[in-house]
């Protein structure tokens, strides 16, 4: 799969997000996003499925992909786009099973070798984090020095998504730097500006191709 991501892969939990999600979904289509990603670490199984059902019904009127974070069953019960991965989840070759060779998958990496054996694999991107601080996950993994980031982009061959404490005040050295996506949780909903928000993001990619 040939993959191309947006500048913003944004990533929301529905149980804490502030707006209507419809609202949400047409803000992203409006500034050409695809695709959203839908994290749920605190929900039950239940309550997950349900809220990944209701994004994907909502989702389809705006041609909007979802991606469901860490559950391959999940995703392929509710006909999502596809699944993202933690080191710790489901291996992808096994995710690929259960969801066959048209959906797409992400995994997650935390250093350079985890990010090249990512690229051996069938994942069709593979994201790298944290890059900076980050307050969204629980004991998250070392933060990954700038040296290191620099050579992951120059050896990963697949979509490369930053992740980890990214906001419109350091986003510009990502894209700068070659990184294709940069997935965003906290800092969309922080001011209170959603669409002030997506719409600084895009801008910063597009000024790294002026």
């Amino acid at each position: 799969m040939g993959l191309k991501l947006p500048p913003l892969y944004p990533i929301i939990d529905l149980t804490t997000c502030p707006l209507p999600i419809e609202e949400v979904l047409n803000v992203l289509a409006s500034s050409g996003i695809n695709i959203i990603q839908l994290r749920e670490k605190n929900s039950s199984p239940k309550r997950f499925f349900e809220g990944a059902l209701r994004l994907v019904e909502c989702a389809a009127a705006f041609q909007m992909r979802v991606i469901v974070n860490d559950r391959a069953d999940l995703a392929w019960l509710v006909e999502a786009h596809g699944v993202h991965l933690g080191q710790e989840d489901l291996p992808v070759e096994q995710a690929r099973k259960i969801l066959g060779t048209d959906k797409i998958i992400g995994l997650s990496s935390h250093n350079l070798l985890q990010a090249l054996a990512a690229v051996s694999s069938t994942a069709d991107y593979v994201a790298i984090g944290p890059v900076f601080p980050t307050l969204t996950k629980e004991n998250p993994d070392p933060v990954v020095p700038r040296k290191e980031l620099e050579e992951i982009r120059e050896r990963v061959t697949k979509p490369l998504v930053a992740i980890g404490g990214i906001t419109t005040e350091n986003a510009r050295t990502l894209f700068e730097l070659g990184i294709d996506s940069v997935a965003v949780i906290r800092d969309l909903f922080a001011s209170g500006d959603f669409s002030g928000k997506v719409s600084a993001f895009v801008r910063l990619a597009q000024d790294r191709r002026k």
